[in-house]
């Protein structure tokens, strides 16, 4: 028995030990490595906020401007996507149907729900060809052979697609595309370039993919060196239906792809149903008809459903390829559910109040979309941190896990706009300690990749 008694103390005796040389070791080593990281030259004008705990236990391990409010690029994605979880709940699917009313002119109603994932590539389910031969065939079975009027109710939803705060420079490119009541292949088009072969060179627009419907493009692009990448922007028109796409592509480039986001998802839908029902006999307007106030369903009939997939897949490829249209459908989702409308600013109030009941300021959520592409968001690290830990409490927390993208081994989500790079996520250590930890760098100076750097020598320290 003494023998016993002597080896469990023992034990005992190891573990405050262990406990405490890990409490004096672990947080020092980020201290000194974050003082390092402020006192770099790329932060001569800039500004970072760490923050640190124990993911078991919740203890404090390193807080540096924890409640300071900085932009978070696409690191606003954790704080969507967890929000999304927990106000639509982890079951919820969007819904597009179609409805027919037969006499007359014939008409058909689209009732869209919002769903940014309709026509999208990511999954055999949602692919645009599968969806077109979908309604296709349900259409057929009704034997409807002319449709004079194609409706679309976007009712409750905002003719605004893009919130406040976002850049010119962005909204026409693929990452820029606004969320609709009715989305179409994630709102995005290709557009295929050719260079000259001399720098200087003008630069040709091939062709577009799919064809464009009532949309086109001039190039005022000129070709550049070699190895020179992707310098090339779209501009969406002011007053005329022509976008303008600017800056270079490199020289000797017979098919080089950039990608640009459709001023219209419905439109385009409404156009590509159309070409794709005329082989078969069936006439359908390439025009549809947006009505924003409620549009009588009497006499019509619905022929076909189309759902999304759950909030699991949604968030994984939200998070995985950082798609900003889906956290800006998911806000405006989380608006309607609520109150009845679309409006960016109303979905972002109820995420500020669900996370002011878990003990969040609101003052510590100063966001102005869902997605982290506007400059103008700020948000601070102990807000992030703070639902990182609500998630890992939750049901659904292994779908969001999952969504996380692995960066310099650890799980977490990056985020990156001019002047802002962030890490956000968890990781368990060599000595089974797990952390929840948040990093944000706003206005440093000198690229992007030398900063990552440092900043994973600065995370290195929780490994």
């Amino acid at each position: 028995m003494k023998t016993r008694i002597t080896q469990l103390a023992f034990l005992v005796a190891f573990l405050l030990a262990h406990s405490h040389a890990w409490s004096q070791t672990v947080p020092k080593k980020i201290a000194t490595a974050f003082q390092k990281f402020e006192a770099d030259p790329q932060m001569q004008n800039g500004i970072a906020s760490l923050y640190v705990i124990d993911a078991k236990t919740g203890q404090v391990v390193f807080d540096r401007n924890g409640k300071v409010g900085l932009a978070p690029a696409s690191t606003m994605k954790v704080i969507t996507s967890i929000s999304a979880y927990e106000l639509l709940g982890n079951d919820f699917r969007y819904e597009t149907k179609f409805a027919l009313r037969k006499g007359g002119n014939n008409s058909l109603l689209v009732l869209p729900s919002g769903d940014p994932t309709f026509g999208s590539w990511r999954w055999s389910l949602t692919e645009e060809g599968n969806v077109l031969r979908g309604i296709t065939q349900a259409l057929q079975r009704t034997g409807m052979k002319s449709v004079g009027e194609v409706l679309i109710s976007n009712e409750g939803w905002n003719e605004e697609t893009v919130p406040d705060g976002w850049m010119w420079q962005d909204i026409a490119n693929y990452y820029g595309a606004g969320a609709a009541k009715l989305n179409w292949r994630e709102n995005q088009y290709d557009v295929i370039l050719k260079s000259g072969k001399q720098i200087g060179d003008p630069v040709s627009i091939v062709k577009t993919v799919p064809s464009l419907n009532g949309y086109g493009l001039r190039s005022e692009l000129t070709s550049a060196a070699a190895g020179t990448g992707d310098n090339a922007y779209i501009y969406f028109p002011v007053g005329t239906a022509t976008a303008a796409i600017r800056g270079t592509i490199p020289v000797n480039e017979n098919s080089f792809k950039i990608s640009g986001a459709l001023p219209s998802g419905a439109q385009q839908f409404v156009s590509m149903l159309a070409d794709t029902l005329k082989p078969l006999g069936i006439s359908l307007p390439h025009q549809p008809v947006m009505h924003q106030n409620g549009i009588s369903q009497q006499g019509y009939s619905v022929f076909h459903t189309i759902s999304s997939p759950p909030m699991d897949s949604i968030v994984y490829w939200f998070n995985r390829k950082s798609v900003n249209l889906y956290g800006e459908a998911l806000v405006k989702t989380i608006a309607y559910k609520s109150a009845g409308t679309s409006d960016t600013r109303k979905g972002l109030e109820q995420i500020r109040q669900h996370w002011k009941t878990q003990g969040i300021a609101e003052t510590e959520l100063a966001m102005v979309d869902g997605s982290g592409l506007s400059p103008l968001n700020r948000v601070t690290t102990h807000a992030q941190v703070r639902m990182l830990q609500h998630a890992r409490q939750q049901n659904w927390y292994k779908g969001f896990y999952a969504s996380l993208p692995v960066f310099n081994g650890m799980k977490m989500k990056s985020g990156t706009i001019r002047g802002v790079k962030g890490y956000t996520g968890y990781h368990k250590a060599k000595d089974g300690r797990e952390y929840i930890f948040a990093f944000v760098v706003n206005n440093y100076n000198g690229s992007a990749s030398s900063l990552v750097k440092k900043m994973y020598s600065v995370l290195d320290e929780l490994k």
